[in-house]
């Protein structure tokens, strides 16, 4: 007998599917306290949880059955996704399920906005008729900006083009001819700022993302523009929007999400008239909970029954004698993708694959898997997994091209990865160690021997003397410490690369001290 938990609310659409399988058994054990569910924990094959539930490291050492956790829902912060991996847990999410609900709640935040329906609602219950001080405006012929043109921002371009608003975008992993299929402009962040009357995000919450509204974006914005966020609190500085709505920059803001919830009382935003607020409902409707059940319920049982895996956040669908020689490789595509994600500029058009060596023998799918998830990670966080990477990126217009590398190349197995831009390409090879550790050696014509992991800072130098002892001064002044260093060059005197794993985080304030050190071209910094 299989054994399931389902340890929050689920609705009874999703509770049948499971409860119609004879081989299982279905516990609903709501409001448990963590010390019950480290006790029980053991008792069960697969458990299923909302967001109330925290699946810590503690609680996952004691699962000592545990082969599956399914979220209903998209955000995984909840889960401890690396103690799972390392007990070979898999982890599965419902990224879809509430596309519509919060695509819509976006649009009647809107609408309350430019209307001021809610303090006109309140004024007319308390017996007052003051038509005069709500005087809205319309959206006809405003320009919608939309950071973030996944499957929600999608829908939401969809309804406001309805409303005959100009939509303008910025996605950096959306090519211009997806958009313009959609009747998107898309244009890049600082534009979208000046252009925008209305700011709506829909992106994870990332330390890329994280208050990439702050101050100096309100400082690049129209007057009286209006900002929604029905995404992730902490991707607009709270701060920074209040003093912008009581400078008058922005002439209101709707917000779902907060960077604290529940959002304490003392918040100055809720003291605010022009701030309408919701208590995080953009995936609660009927329909959504329901969706997101019926989805968590299918996937979890087909897990368990050996029909396959989707939307695995952790692990790809392989059968466990081949997992076990391609894990390392896993590992090392992932962690390829997600670094040479992070160096290149530019919107992404075309990724080029390659593989070399013994690894060609095996199905090479669940490393390109890996690798695309690597690549769109930094950006759409959870949303992104190994089983709809490729799917994300075609329906942004990204070309995945995969070949083998035929001739004989330098390295037992290698993994080569060239992602072309709109602006630049860059090409990164990695290998394994001895030791099955993964390796960059290649960075565009750059022989390196990097360990991609942690804080990294990569700098494009000319080869002279004192590069390397000014980058340990500066770093060493600002209480960094260096942790490995590796060097390539083309030939002497030339032109070189730097790259460094350091212990702690490298400010951009110290970024831009480090582009002024003598003989330094480019920095960029990395984490993985």
């Amino acid at each position: 007998m299989i054994r399931i938990l389902v340890s929050d609310p689920l609705s009874e659409e999703g509770l049948k599917i499971l409860k119609a399988v004879k081989e299982f058994h279905v516990d609903i054990k709501t409001d448990l306290t963590p010390q019950t569910l480290k006790e029980i924990i053991k008792n069960y094959d697969a458990l299923i949880v909302r967001s109330a539930t925290k699946v810590t490291k503690e609680i996952i050492q004691h699962a000592t059955k545990l082969k599956v956790i399914g979220r209903a829902g998209v955000g995984l912060d909840n889960v401890d996704l690396e103690a799972a991996t390392a007990k070979g847990i898999i982890v599965m999410n419902t990224p879809a399920g509430n596309t519509i609900s919060t695509a819509e709640h976006t649009m009647s935040m809107l609408l309350a906005l430019c209307r001021n329906i809610p303090q006109a609602n309140t004024s007319v219950k308390k017996g007052e008729w003051k038509r005069s001080k709500f005087m809205g405006v319309e959206l006809y012929n405003k320009v919608l900006g939309i950071i973030g043109l996944g499957r929600i921002g999608q829908e939401v371009a969809k309804r406001a083009l309805s409303f005959g608003m100009k939509v303008i975008a910025y996605d950096p992993f959306l090519s211009r001819e997806v958009a313009t299929g959609l009747g998107v402009q898309v244009v890049e962040l600082k534009e979208l700022f000046r252009l925008s009357d209305y700011i709506t995000v829909h992106t994870p919450l990332t330390e890329e993302t994280k208050h990439m509204i702050s101050k100096k974006e309100f400082a690049l914005m129209k007057k009286n523009v209006r900002i929604i966020n029905c995404a992730r609190g902490g991707i607009i500085d709270e701060l920074a929007l209040i003093e912008a709505i009581k400078e008058g920059k922005v002439t209101g803001a709707a917000l779902d999400v907060f960077e604290k919830e529940p959002v304490a009382p003392e918040n100055e935003l809720l003291k605010l008239d022009n701030v309408i607020v919701t208590p995080h409902l953009g995936a609660s409707t009927e329909e959504a909970q329901v969706n997101v059940a019926i989805e968590v319920a299918e996937i979890v049982r087909d897990a368990l029954l050996g029909r396959g895996i989707r939307n695995a956040a952790n692990y790809p669908s392989l059968e466990q004698e081949v997992y076990r020689v391609l894990e390392p490789y896993i590992n090392l595509a992932e962690k390829l993708g997600s670094f040479t994600a992070q160096l290149v500029e530019g919107r992404y058009q075309e990724l080029n694959i390659s593989y070399g060596g013994q690894i060609i023998q095996h199905d090479l799918s669940p490393l390109t898997m890996a690798l695309v998830k690597g690549v769109l990670s930094p950006i759409l966080k959870e949303t992104v997994n190994f089983i709809n990477a490729t799917t994300l990126a075609k329906e942004r217009g990204i070309r995945i091209k995969e070949s083998k590398l035929s001739q004989e190349i330098e390295f037992v197995n290698l993994i080569q990865l060239e992602i072309k831009t709109d602006k630049e390409s860059k090409c990164v090879a990695g290998t394994l160690s001895a030791n099955k550790q993964p390796r960059i050696v290649k960075i565009d014509d750059y022989y390196v021997e990097a360990t991609p992991e942690g804080e990294m800072l990569i700098t494009q130098n000319w080869d002279r003397p004192g590069i390397i002892g000014n980058l340990g001064t500066i770093l060493g002044k600002h209480n960094i410490n260096i942790a490995a260093m590796t060097f390539g060059r083309q030939r002497p005197a030339g032109r070189a690369i730097s790259v460094l794993n350091v212990d702690s985080p490298v400010s951009a304030e110290l970024i831009e001290k480090i582009k002024k050190l003598e003989n330094i071209l480019t920095v960029k910094t990395i984490r993985l």
